[in-house]
């Protein structure tokens, strides 16, 4: 049987993620959003694409949860998005009251579904999407660690003039500007950044630009485009995640999982390397740190508690 993807959000993120995941073939998807003719017509769009790339999945929009029925997967991108002089944090209330309906509503046709959620401030919206379900918390994942690490890897390349496949790398922590490049774990082509930056193929200043570049990579979009944020790297992230847990690839992926004691933090979700299958997140794996980073990825941990707190405080609907 063909597996099922429900995407809430026929924005940008949603409707350029419906598009990749249409384009696999494997899967068939639904798009849903709350104004009439969009998702419609977006998902009458990409389906009329498929005898060209020859793709007989199945997309349909909709306006009603009821076509969502039987979903393997909800992806969650509804939310309204960044404007330039906005951080994820401005997002808070507005987004939470946004996720909340849509995960109460998804879970009533697809109760057996896994939850990747995408809307930001990311880390409190997985949050406040694993509070609303009451799912095991191996089924609700937020999409933001293969994004942030996509744009460190992508920055360090074009540094390095090397290709990006060459670059191997974790970015941990919140989604902000507080996110931790791991460079005790990068490296290229199996060569670390230590030794590159030892050989002098690396300056130390010139790493700390790209990791800046990564930590606010998505506050550049937000001030290029000027009526938008990022999609076309956040779908691809987010598509990688589906691969990897519908066709139980058993990917070693950072995402934002719930944390109860690992890296010494209990009771958030924040990105940090999991095994990401079948089952979902199957295992988080807790990697030795530096002084440094451990200190990092706390005062990231830290930012994020204080949208968590927040959100306890958020004015009643």
């Amino acid at each position: 049987m063909r597996k099922k993807v429900t995407v809430v959000g026929a924005g940008n993120v949603g409707a350029t993620t419906a598009q990749r995941l249409f384009e696999r073939g494997y899967m068939d998807i639904v798009l849903v959003d709350v104004v009439e003719g969009i998702p419609q017509g977006k998902a009458l769009d990409i389906a009329e694409s498929g005898p060209v790339l020859g793709i007989d999945a199945s997309i349909v929009g909709t306006n009603s949860y009821a076509e969502t029925a039987g979903s393997d997967i909800v992806v969650v991108t509804a939310g309204i998005a960044r404007k330039p002089g906005m951080s994820r944090d401005d997002l808070l209330f507005t987004n939470m009251k946004i996720v909340g309906s849509v995960v109460q509503e998804a879970i009533k046709h697809s109760p057996g579904a896994h939850i990747i959620v995408v809307s930001n401030p990311l880390d409190a919206m997985v949050q406040h999407a694993y509070g609303v379900a009451k799912f095991p918390k191996n089924r609700v994942v937020g999409m933001a660690g293969v994004l942030d690490t996509a744009r460190f890897r992508t920055f360090l390349a074009w540094e390095l003039g090397v290709s990006v496949k060459e670059v191997q790398a974790y970015v941990l922590g919140g989604h902000g500007d507080q996110m931790v490049p791991l460079t005790h774990y990068t490296s290229v082509g199996g060569v670390t950044l230590a030794e590159m930056v030892k050989q002098g193929m690396l300056t130390q200043e010139r790493l700390d630009a790209v990791i800046k570049r990564t930590q606010t990579g998505g506050g550049e979009i937000v001030n290029l485009l000027k009526t938008g944020s990022a999609f076309y790297a956040p779908s691809a992230a987010t598509a990688e995640m589906v691969d990897a847990i519908l066709l139980d690839q058993k990917r070693l992926l950072p995402c934002a999982a719930l944390l109860e004691g690992e890296y010494g933090i209990k009771g958030i979700y924040m990105g940090v390397p999991v095994i990401l299958g079948v089952n979902g997140i199957e295992k988080v794996l807790e990697l030795k740190l530096t002084d440094s980073e451990a200190a990092l990825l706390k005062k990231s941990a830290d930012a994020v508690h204080e949208l968590v707190e927040a959100m306890k405080k958020a004015p009643a609907a």
